[in-house]
């Protein structure tokens, strides 16, 4: 599967944005999706997930409430919203096919197999 992710931007602490990642080669409907985001001088980490033919979705406890992902089968997208943006989110974020259990539900790892990372898409938050 090829990703491509995009609507990353430079905005102000308490803004929001609407990240989204196009798949080709394999539809969504039979993943489990999920996004993950590096900041500066860190390792990559998940931060939402969703397995949408079960509707299970999980989040990183640090953005519960202030992000939100979602899937758009019929275009193949996986959106990630985030508001209420602090400094501490700026990172390039990145989608990808994520593990799942056999109850349904999404974990916040990236497929064993999966190694097309691309460039992600970079959001930046002044304070």
């Amino acid at each position: 599967v090829q990703l491509q992710a995009s609507g990353g931007g430079l905005v102000q602490a308490g803004g929001s944005l609407r990240l989204a990642c196009a798949a080709s080669g394999r539809t969504f409907s039979r993943l489990a999706m999920g996004w993950f985001r590096q900041a500066p001088g860190k390792e990559r980490r998940g931060v939402a997930c969703i397995y949408s033919r079960h509707g299970n979705t999980y989040y990183l406890e640090s953005v519960k409430g202030r992000f939100s992902i979602s899937v758009d089968n019929a275009k193949n997208t996986v959106y990630l919203q985030v508001t209420d943006l602090k400094p501490e989110d700026t990172a390039v974020y990145y989608c990808a096919p994520v593990h799942s259990t056999g109850w349904g539900e999404c974990q916040l790892r990236p497929l064993t197999e999966f190694n097309s990372w691309g460039q992600g898409t970079l959001v930046t938050v002044s304070s």
